[in-house]
């Protein structure tokens, strides 16, 4: 049985395809047309999947949308005629798209899939599972657990914002839900956009301003004491009430209503341009805080109603791996599993699997030693002959290795001696992190490192930590981990046999005098609270990457690197030999491995492409 899962028109829009219930081939359409978050139509991805398993439309069983589209309308109906006459403007701007596009969605589906392949309509089912049904089944299906409590958080799907649902075999039963407008996910977007940063792209940004919080300061317990009386109220269950009075995503065409929520808050929103100050960390230090309890209380409540010791996460909430940290810290369940994408472009693979598995009834396959997702390299892959065919269009100059562990011991070398690599290898990841298929390298010992990569290599903000991948093997010999975190969805403290004590005063210092101190053996992956985003290596999952870290342990003695995704800031990773040959090129990246083949940027012809980068 093929069944195509697709996700588009919000944000992230993906296919993925499965056959008999495996994953064959899953890929956001951002990678392909280079539009960040590319809410469009997934034609790219889905030529991409059908072209890679060798099938065409006409060999489909089903197509499945990742939620229902006629319930989105109704709520969208239904909340504006609840706030009306307020928001009659965003009404109106809303309505001709939903009448244009979504509310026809069977059509616009039919058309899209006709513009890439001819296919016979009658031979395939279209199916619209629920929003977050979609998210569960993403997380459950591909899990290792033969059941599991099931828990989805984001901004809202249908009318659902966050559920509970018991995983068992081949079935999902949702328990327990909460509906929009109270949700977690459209909270943390709030302050997201109250900070300065960009909604559904900049909540990342957030949670790495948090760590530059005081806890001790009197703004931040005013803050939380803040958010909590005024804008949301906390039940034991987990579940929360939004205050309305703050907010404007019911009906608006903003997240937050900026002259009340700065009477609350004592200053004006901040511009996306403008200096980052102490009150803005302490306040994402506040709703970080907010968010780890609120889930902390809907884990507890999943556990309860479920009796599972295993947890599987989806939606875009479980992408906050601050969040993960603790909650794998509080021990609630044995096990916990989350989707590594997680957000809207992991609902097409759910959407698959809930087709698969509920609607056909079919059983699930196993066990799998961690999970069914091939350690989430579903995306394309390219020969050294494509490579070396696609590099001719810039004259770029490289060398062939035929010897891969020649070719291990230069780039661990190059790495050692401080240079930035770009490691191009294998099929693309799937999700929002790059996972050692298409990331850039550096050595996380090295003090200058972060500072190089933030300024010079991606031209994001300098308070952005980097995330280490270290080898399976050693993981416990740097983090406080004893488990695989293969995704780089969990955040966790250093070792303190590996940390430098901060100095006296050190939480009063200023942002970047606090940036810049060096906290561990590990200075460029060490965040400013002594945690790190961490991702483990296997070799079972990517031997190309497991046998790099090995030959730099040899050399070196350490067991990790720097991962960083292969992309400047305002692009999606990038996807082919060319977009990764013009990152390249437009950085002060040093070198670049693709395949077997390696460039040196001294090497290469004059770059004379357009090197203003597309901001967030």
């Amino acid at each position: 049985m093929k069944i195509l899962g697709i996700s588009a028109f919000y944000h992230d829009a993906a296919a993925a395809l499965l056959d008999k219930g495996e994953i064959i081939a899953a890929a956001q359409e951002e990678r392909f047309t280079r539009i960040k978050h590319d809410a469009s139509f997934p034609t790219h991805a889905i030529r991409f999947c059908l072209e890679y398993a060798g099938y065409s439309i006409n060999d489909l069983d089903a197509v499945v949308f990742y939620d229902k589209p006629l319930l989105k309308f109704e709520r969208l109906l239904e909340t504006y005629y609840a706030y009306a006459p307020k928001g009659l403007f965003s009404f109106l701007k809303a309505m001709p798209v939903w009448l244009n596009e979504k509310l026809f969605l069977k059509r616009i589906i039919y058309q899209n899939l006709g513009n890439i392949d001819e296919f016979d309509k009658k031979k395939i089912k279209l199916l619209f599972p629920e929003h977050h049904l979609s998210h569960a089944g993403s997380a459950f299906f591909p899990s290792a657990f033969t059941e599991a409590a099931i828990l989805t958080l984001d901004g809202v799907g249908e009318w659902a914002t966050a559920s509970i649902a018991k995983g068992e075999g081949n079935n999902i039963t949702i328990l327990k839900q909460q509906d929009f407008p109270h949700s977690l996910g459209l909270l943390y977007s709030a302050f997201t956009y109250y900070c300065g940063f960009k909604v559904n792209s900049g909540e990342y940004k957030l949670m790495g301003l948090a760590p530059y919080g005081n806890r001790q300061s009197a703004g931040f317990a005013n803050y939380s004491a803040i958010i909590k009386s005024a804008l949301v109220d906390i039940k034991e269950d987990g579940s929360i009430f939004l205050n309305q009075q703050y907010f404007d995503y019911a009906a608006g065409l903003h997240m937050t209503n900026d002259a009340r929520w700065k009477t609350l808050f004592g200053f004006e929103r901040r511009q996306p341009a403008s200096l980052l100050e102490q009150h803005h960390c302490d306040l994402a230090l506040a709703v970080q805080t907010v968010t780890d309890e609120i889930v902390i209380k809907m884990a507890m409540e999943a556990q309860r109603l479920t009796g599972s010791r295993n947890l599987c996460m989806a939606g875009g909430v479980a992408l906050n791996c601050v969040t993960n940290g603790k909650l794998h810290e509080a021990k609630i369940f044995e096990n916990i599993f989350i989707q590594p994408a997680a957000g809207d472009a992991g609902g097409a693979l759910g959407a698959a699997y809930t087709a698969h598995h509920i609607y056909y009834n079919q059983p699930r396959t196993g066990p799998f030693l961690q999970d069914a997702l091939k350690g989430s390299y579903l995306g394309a892959s390219y020969t050294d002959t494509a490579i070396a065919t696609a590099m001719k269009q810039f004259n770029a100059v490289y060398t062939l290795y035929d010897n891969f562990e020649a070719l291990l011991n230069l780039i661990s070398t190059l790495i050692a001696e401080g240079n930035i690599t770009g490691w191009f290898q294998g099929r693309m990841e799937f999700g929002p992190r790059a996972l050692g298929a298409r990331s850039i390298l550096a050595d996380a010992r090295n003090p200058k490192t972060q500072k190089k990569l933030n300024l010079k290599i991606k031209f994001r903000e300098g308070f952005r930590p980097f995330a280490p991948a270290v080898l399976a093997e050693d993981v416990q010999e740097y983090f406080e981990l004893h488990e695989p975190s293969p995704y780089m969805l969990l955040v966790k403290p250093v070792k303190k046999s590996r940390q430098i004590t901060a100095p006296v005063g050190y939480a009063n210092l200023p942002m970047f005098d606090k940036l810049y101190f060096q906290r561990s053996d590990l200075p460029a992956v060490t965040h400013v609270d002594y945690s790190a985003r961490l991702q483990t290596v296997h070799k079972e999952t990517n031997p190309r990457f497991w046998q790099l870290l090995q030959a730099f342990k040899k050399l070196t003695g350490c067991a990790a690197l720097v991962n960083t995704s292969f992309n400047v800031r305002g692009e999606p990773i990038v996807n082919s030999p060319g977009d990764a040959y013009r990152c390249f090129m437009r950085t002060e990246m040093d070198c670049l491995v693709m395949g077997n083949l390696v460039f040196y940027k001294k090497m290469q012809p004059e770059w004379k492409e357009n090197k203003e980068v597309v901001p967030d």
